[in-house]
Formats: structure tokens, C-alpha cells, sequence
């Protein structure tokens, strides 16, 4: 069974989410924790809402105190809905929130039974539940209902502690090619991806990114592939690298192999459905698209946006660095391709533009200023595989976002073998002093 919390502010937009799968009758609510029942078992948004309004008049300085957790068996599981609600209050109980009002919401949207439980970490007296090292928590409660449910256990990865260390490539510190090949030769071994676009989206997350080439050889079209740095806006910053200097598997027919192996495993891998669920989520609560990215990587899920130079989005790719897989959008289904965010985007930006208008008409200039300024969306650095907490994991991601304009001029390389060459002449120097 695999739990995925996500934590935010809007409480309203996880209660939205789930009362709309109950409106087109494709979910229920099984159980509702310290919250009064009506007389016709009927419940609106608003209702469910207004049950929570004292923990959140109440909270005193936490910045987000709703919770939004998952919880998903395996598809070939058969749950009843006795043992879900059972499964819903040990795993609530165990993870702190027992006697906290909290809603479990029955999904049957997808071929995956999952339930959704949408509850907050406030108590009465305004005060934040301790929720540190969520995550481990939640896991281990999963593996122990999965022996007292007897469902599928959840496929993880094996962890060695030997693992290679990835690293994001730092141009300016020379030897590019050989900071690109420990990132290359290494990564089909732990990420499965589908496409060339979902590997790119991968490699930007290590300042690195492919492209595809194409010509002709005695007369014979032939394509290939070739790699490169990326500075920290995303644009190229080394020499083009072919895809042989790493091996076969670096290059496009080694790739597409590695892409038809992933289709078929991920086609039947149960982490899709949980994952689209998760971004649903976020959609539904997510105040912007910085908050929205924000939601995703506390989950352990790098979003990667790409767009043309006119800003319109032309591809959506979700990084889950908990099952190691990558995701296209459209993939995932219809209500998360990039036409969706383009238009969902579009709008937020536009009524934000709206109110910040009608802000500066009505403000004196010395507040306008401050209500028109735009938050600068940064890069948030992304954490071990599972979660910043646990030290044991090796492999430490640092996340980016843009891809692939032009090259620049300097040849990198020429520096780093000068730089070399530095190097040496000074450890000759003093070997000849002493």
C-alpha cells in the first residue's frame, strides 16, 4: 500500500476535491471522525468546512495545517469498506490524529479502490501536532497493515548503501564530461523513464540535457545524440558531448530500448494511479503555480515545466523520487496534459493581474508598489529520495527547471585542461625546491 501526504492551507479546495468524485458517484464518504452526522447523511462542502472551523480559527502560528492523505492498496487487492475505515482510524490513530476531526473519503474513479482523508494538524488550543519524520511514520504503518490486511506488499526499491552519489553537474568546475558520465552511465539503473522528454526532464534536475541530431553518412541519413551542461538558468554551458563518449546506453537506440522496457512496466505499476491522485490534489488546493510545485516536492515530486519562447506550456513531466519513475502529464491523464496548465496558469495570471490593478487604483503609490510586486518563484533544492530527514539515503537531487536555449561561445573544456595543466606545473615547481 502506498500513503502519500500532502500538506497546505487551503482545506476548502481538499474537501472541493473529494465532494466532487461523490457528485458525479464515483466515491463516498465511509467515516467521519469528531464531526457531527446530518439526518439524511448528506454532507456539502460547506458543512464539512464549517466542522473544521475551530481548529483553524484556533491555530496560532503554523503555516500549513491542512493534511490531505492517500491511501493506496494495490489494485488486485479486494478491500471492503469495513476494512478501509479500519485501516483509515489505525493508521490516523498511530500517526497522531486520532482525536482530531477527519474526514475518509471512499475513491472509485480509477481501477485502484484508494481512500482520500482530508483532516487538519491544529489542535483546539491553536498548537501545531508534532509530525516529525512523517514520512518513515507513515511507511511503517503501511508495511504493518499490509500484514494485518494481507495486501500486496508495495514494491520499493532496493536500497544498498553503496549506491552511486549523483551529483548536479558544476560546469565551472572542469572535467564536464566526466561529471555528465557518472549521471549517464548510472541513472537508467535506478529511474525508469518512457521517452525522451521524460529523460530530459530527469537530467535537467543534474544541469544536463540531450539532443537529438541528424545527417548523413555515405549517403545514409543517421541521428544521434549528444549531451550537454546546463548553467543555472537552464542554457547550455559546455560543448556538445556524443552519447558514445558514455556508452551504448547513453545513446538513441539504448534509449529506446530503456524506453520500451519502462512503458511496460509502468503501464502496470500501481505508483501511477497514487501519483495522479496526489497531483489532482494539489490542483484543487494549490494557490499558484509556485504553490503548486511547493506541494509536490514536500511529497518527494519534482514538476518539470516546458515552455516555448512565447511562455506557452508544451509539456508537463512529474519526477516521483519515491518509486524512481517519470511521468508525461498526458500519461497520467487527460486533466493533467500541458494544454490543462497552460489554460489553468493562464487564467490564475490574469485575474492576479486583474486584482493588482484594481489594488493600484485604489492604494496610494507608496502601496501600490507592494501590491503589484510578483513573488519570485525559486528553484526549491530536492531532497533524498524518500525525505530530508532520513540520512541513509545516498543520492541527493538538487532541482532545477528550464531547459535548452542557446550555446555559449567559451570552450569549457579548453579551461578545465588549461586549469589542469596549472595545476601540474605547480606540484613541478616544488618538487624541484625541495
Amino acid at each position: 500500500m502506498i500513503a502519500k501526504i500532502g500538506k497546505g492551507e487551503n482545506l476548502y479546495g481538499a474537501i472541493s476535491y473529494n465532494q466532487q468524485k461523490i457528485d458525479t458517484e464515483k466515491g463516498q464518504i465511509l467515516l467521519l471522525n469528531r464531526i457531527p452526522e446530518t439526518l439524511d447523511n448528506t454532507y456539502s462542502t460547506n458543512y464539512l468546512h464549517q466542522c473544521f472551523e475551530p481548529y483553524l480559527s484556533a491555530n496560532i502560528r503554523t503555516e500549513k495545517p491542512v493534511r490531505h492523505i492517500s491511501l493506496n492498496p494495490d489494485p488486485a487487492d479486494r478491500v471492503s469498506d469495513g476494512q478501509f475505515v479500519k485501516m483509515a482510524q489505525e493508521y490516523m490513530e498511530r500517526m497522531g490524529y486520532g482525536n482530531q476531526p477527519y474526514i475518509v473519503f471512499k475513491h472509485t474513479d480509477i481501477e485502484r479502490t484508494h481512500i482520500h482523508i482530508v483532516t487538519v494538524c491544529v489542535g483546539l488550543d491553536g498548537k501545531k501536532l508534532p509530525d516529525s519524520y512523517d514520512h518513515p511514520r507513515s511507511m511503517a504503518i503501511c508495511r504493518d497493515l499490509e500484514q494485518t490486511y494481507n495486501l500486496i506488499p508495495a514494491t520499493e526499491k532496493q536500497r544498498t548503501g553503496n549506491e552511486q552519489v549523483f551529483r548536479p553537474v558544476d560546469y565551472r568546475a572542469g572535467d564536464v564530461k566526466s561529471q555528465i558520465a557518472s549521471v549517464v552511465r548510472h541513472l537508467p539503473k535506478y529511474y525508469g523513464y518512457a521517452s525522451l522528454g521524460a529523460y530530459n526532464a530527469l537530467l535537467s534536475l543534474f544541469n544536463i540535457t540531450a539532443e537529438e541530431v541528424k545527417g548523413e553518412l555515405h549517403g545514409q541519413p543517421k541521428n544521434g545524440l549528444v549531451y550537454f551542461a546546463l548553467n543555472e538558468q537552464g542554457e547550455k554551458a559546455s560543448n556538445p558531448f556524443k552519447a558514445s563518449l558514455f556508452g551504448k546506453q547513453a545513446g538513441l537506440d539504448g534509449l529506446q530500448n530503456q524506453f520500451t522496457q519502462a512503458k511496460g512496466k509502468m503501464k502496470a505499476d500501481p505508483t501511477r494511479a497514487a501519483l495522479k491522485s496526489t497531483i489532482e490534489v494539489a490542483m484543487h488546493t494549490a494557490t499558484n503555480e509556485a504553490d503548486f510545485k511547493k506541494q509536490l516536492l514536500e511529497q518527494g515530486i519534482n514538476t518539470v515545466v516546458r515552455r516555448n519562447d512565447e511562455g506557452r506550456i508544451y509539456g508537463m513531466t512529474f519526477i516521483d523520487h519515491e518509486s524512481r519513475t517519470v511521468w508525461n502529464g498526458s500519461a497520467l491523464g487527460k486533466n493533467l496534459s500541458a494544454n490543462v496548465f497552460n489554460d489553468w496558469w493562464n487564467e490564475q495570471a490574469v485575474g492576479q493581474r486583474q486584482e493588482a490593478e484594481k489594488a493600484t487604483a485604489q492604494n496610494s503609490p507608496s502601496t501600490a508598489g507592494n501590491s503589484t510586486a510578483v513573488e519570485k518563484e525559486e528553484a526549491h533544492a530536492l531532497f533524498n529520495f524518500l525525505n530530508k530527514e532520513q540520512p541513509t539515503d545516498d543520492l541527493w537531487i538538487d532541482g532545477l527547471g528550464g531547459l535548452l536555449p542557446e550555446a555559449q561561445g567559451e570552450d569549457y573544456e579548453e579551461q578545465a585542461f588549461a586549469n589542469r595543466m596549472k595545476k601540474k606545473k605547480k606540484h613541478r615547481k616544488r618538487g624541484r625546491q625541495q
